[in-house]
């Protein structure tokens, strides 16, 4: 009898910590808990027009990758994006707007297309969402008009992810408000079947982080 009793007790115990394993993480949710504050964060840094930021990526699409080192300047008219491999010395530059993209350091010589992802696809075989990636890095969805819907999942009033265009983006660390700037991501990690971007902000330039608004 006292075999029974206990094993039932054990059976139950085990059960109690499998399901507080499942249920303890679930700290995420489809609306932030904080609406207003959450529109006015994502506000923040929608209206930010130019920016730059600095940090490390790693890139992996199946069986080919790099990592190293990124600067990314955006302005109203455009973006450059320089890569550098300390290992192999390797550097490269992406510049672009709207009419089309510009790739420079690559075998070959430079090399231009009018739509950068395919440009990035043919020349390094990496599949990196450039355009919706100048959204995502500020934690907010790019245009539905061109990406499509989107969809958030929220832990607070922060996104903790975001589907859109076949992407899934976490945002895994973000980096505190200052007096000048809204709270902005240092961690992301977009994933698309195979293929993944994985960035570590190390710092947003605030010399040129300007509000559209002003």
């Amino acid at each position: 009898m006292m075999r029974r009793v206990l094993r039932s007790l054990v059976a139950g115990l085990s059960l109690c910590v499998m399901l507080s394993a499942c249920v303890a993480p679930q700290t995420r949710q489809v609306l932030p808990a904080d609406p207003v504050q959450a529109r006015a964060n994502d506000a923040r840094r929608g209206a930010l027009a130019e920016w730059n930021l600095s940090g490390r990526i790693a890139v992996s699409t199946g069986n080919r990758g790099g990592s190293g080192r990124i600067d990314w300047q955006q302005e109203a008219g455009g973006y450059t994006i320089s890569l550098s491999a300390p290992v192999t010395r390797q550097s490269w530059q992406l510049s672009g707007n709207d009419r089309g993209a510009r790739l420079e350091g690559i075998a070959g010589g430079p090399r231009e297309d009018a739509d950068v992802e395919q440009l990035l696809l043919s020349a390094t075989g990496w599949n990196i969402p450039v355009r919706a990636l100048q959204d995502w890095v500020r934690g907010i969805p790019a245009p539905a008009q061109e990406f499509g819907p989107e969809k958030h999942v929220y832990s607070g009033s922060l996104p903790a992810s975001l589907e859109q265009a076949g992407w899934t983006i976490e945002y895994q660390e973000w980096l505190p408000a200052g007096t000048d700037r809204p709270q902005l991501p240092r961690r992301i990690v977009a994933r698309s079947g195979d293929a993944s971007v994985k960035l570590v902000i190390d710092e947003w330039s605030l010399d040129s982080l300007q509000e559209a608004s002003e």
